[in-house]
């Protein structure tokens, strides 16, 4: 088996690469970012590679990924390790479920932490058919990980998919939470669809509209931009409407400094039906069978707390009043899942669809925007 050091070349949709001395650790956010605001929350979001692959040619019949997997885990909580997904030719083929690696298990109750080391995971995929072919390795976008080793029975060089590259930013429900695989997100079922390369920006609990954020994405050499904000400044109780605007403003502003004519979505938030008129902080809980759910702590009634509805309603103006910017366009959430959808395609925790719903949501965005006179078509 030949061994290929992983280097940028081959990594796709990060920013960097970190030399851990064992691998390498893929990052979604450049370490100007890391340093600045190293919140939690964020690092853990930015180190999970929703989005990220391994992209090579080659003619190797077999294929090793050796992987040392960081997970999140809550204690007396089940929740499913994240899997690997193999594409060939733009065609998913295969799926590994990821073992090993190390736990980081809290207590949901005390906020305590305690880690449990574990051994690497190796993933393996064979019986692939011979000849040149364009290899996508979908690395799990719900656990951070490190890259050990790339091990192949036939050489690799990195390769150009000769895709436009489009590149999205949101909260947990981009980030893919609750989605079953990689290539299952719903910016993932929508890219394959739209023939593109995907980016992926989504940061659960993190889409805050942050300038370090928007200069990441003015700075990147992107065909496409869509960029999906609200739910987290409810769910945060971050924001009140009087600062919200101003910062979705600046937001598209720094995008605009390094790409005026980027093709750029702004998406409201879905329907969440907690959050439509209960204002955050949002709280996570355990449901009778032991699982997770959400609920919305705000006050009920007219508040001054930002609520779904007052967001879609804000940004919809905010649209409105940047009409001088013919390549920029609005899309309500709503219309990727909305309040009938709760009923035939309830959201599990009460926040975050299921896999089936990711691909509804994904099929949705895909047809308004890659269609014929879409905002993304050709």
């Amino acid at each position: 088996m030949i061994t290929t050091p992983l280097t940028g070349a081959l990594v796709h949709g990060v920013a960097e690469l970190e030399e851990t001395g064992r691998g390498v650790r893929p990052h979604r956010l450049p370490a100007w970012v890391r340093d600045r605001f190293p919140d939690p929350q964020l690092m853990g979001a930015q180190s999970q590679p929703s989005g990220v692959r391994v992209v090579v040619e080659t003619a190797a019949r077999v294929i090793e990924l050796v992987l040392h997997p960081t997970r999140v885990a809550y204690r007396g909580i089940e929740r499913p390790r994240g899997s690997v997904d193999l594409s060939v030719d733009g065609e998913v083929v295969a799926t590994a479920q990821l073992d090993g690696g190390d736990r980081v298990e809290v207590d949901l109750a005390t906020g305590a932490s305690q880690v449990h080391t574990g051994p690497a995971s190796t993933i393996r995929f064979d019986g692939l058919g011979g000849g040149a072919k364009l290899v996508e390795i979908w690395l799990p976008h719900n656990e951070g990980l490190e890259i050990v080793a790339l091990r192949t029975d036939a050489p690799v060089r990195p390769a150009s998919t000769g895709r436009r590259l489009w590149l999205h930013h949101g909260s947990s429900i981009s980030h893919g939470s609750n989605a079953a695989t990689p290539t299952a997100t719903w910016p993932a079922v929508a890219a394959r669809l739209g023939g593109v390369d995907l980016h992926n920006l989504g940061f659960s609990g993190s889409a805050h509209a942050d300038q370090f954020v928007a200069r990441v994405i003015r700075d990147r050499p992107a065909d496409l931009i869509s960029v999906k904000l609200g739910i987290n400044v409810v769910n945060f109780d971050a924001m009140r409407l009087r600062a919200f605007v101003p910062a979705v403003h600046g937001f598209l502003d720094t995008i605009r400094d390094g790409l005026p004519n980027t093709p750029l979505v702004l998406v409201s938030p879905l329907f969440c039906g907690i959050h439509e008129d209960t204002p955050g902080p949002g709280e996570m809980r355990t449901d009778e069978r032991g699982g997770v759910t959400f609920a919305a702590t705000g006050p009920h009634g007219p508040a001054p707390q930002l609520t779904l509805r007052i967001i879609r309603e804000a940004l919809a103006s905010l649209a409105e009043r940047r009409q001088d910017d013919p390549n920029l366009h609005h899309l309500d959430g709503t219309l990727l899942y909305g309040e009938q959808d709760a009923v035939t395609h309830p959201l599990p925790d009460a926040l975050h669809p299921d896999t089936a719903t990711h691909a509804v949501i994904g099929e949705r965005f895909a047809r308004y925007a890659f269609a014929a006179g879409g905002p993304f078509a050709h």
